[in-house]
């Protein structure tokens, strides 16, 4: 009965990494999404929701609906 815990917990686990893939892209599709791109780091307060180059994230403003 011990096994059922740790099963659910890795079933969460597993469905919630889809969320955190970052796709790679162009600045402009980055802009599609309604993004920027910067430089190292996205500034607090902002997600990364993708990769415009090897050293450019591309940035978005959190939705809180």
């Amino acid at each position: 009965m011990r096994v059922l815990p740790l099963l659910c917990a890795l079933l969460l686990m597993l469905h919630g990494a889809g969320g955190f893939s970052l796709s790679r892209g162009t600045p402009q599709d980055c802009e599609r999404r309604g993004g920027f791109c910067s430089r190292g780091s996205c500034p607090l307060g902002i997600t990364r929701v993708g990769i415009c180059s090897l050293q450019d994230f591309c940035c978005r403003r959190r939705w809180y609906p």
